[in-house]
């Protein structure tokens, strides 16, 4: 979903929703055992979000949804993201390791399906093939701050 596109604002919220429950399990995963979120875990995830949340507000802005309306569905959205990730926490605490990493590669999953299904397609569409070169250094910071967590 890019902005601008004629994509429904309340479909993208849906996807948003979709895609933001199995991050946040993945991030309430990784609290398990006291370990602390990969920095690069929280970064990627609040930068794969904005385009998501561009599109959708501007969609629902051009079906003349109120501002209020629209902060309220975003905070709904969090919420439940939120609610996600402490039920990743709390019921996977005293899961067997197998669990939380096939729980873990699940959530990654859901996030590559999404990117290759939509971000992508729409940013090489829209963008061009600067696309391609975006991509790679995106990889590249997030290796890096990878390496750093």
């Amino acid at each position: 979903p890019v902005v601008g596109t004629t994509v429904a604002g309340p479909s993208l919220v849906l996807g948003a929703l979709l895609d933001g429950i199995p991050e946040s399990v993945a991030i309430g995963t990784t609290l398990i055992g006291g370990s602390n979120v990969s920095v690069a875990m929280v970064v990627a995830v609040a930068i794969s979000n904005i385009p998501e949340g561009l599109a959708a507000t501007t969609g629902l802005r051009q079906s003349g949804m109120r501002g209020t309306r629209i902060v309220t569905i975003w905070g709904v959205v969090v919420a439940l993201s939120v609610a996600a990730a402490l039920v990743g926490y709390a019921v996977l605490g005293d899961a067997p390791a197998d669990a939380v990493a096939v729980t873990q590669a699940f959530a990654g999953g859901a996030i590559l399906a999404m990117l290759a299904n939509a971000m992508m397609p729409d940013a090489y569409r829209n963008g061009g093939r600067e696309v391609g070169l975006v991509t790679v250094v995106g990889f590249i910071i997030s290796s890096f701050l990878a390496g750093q967590s």
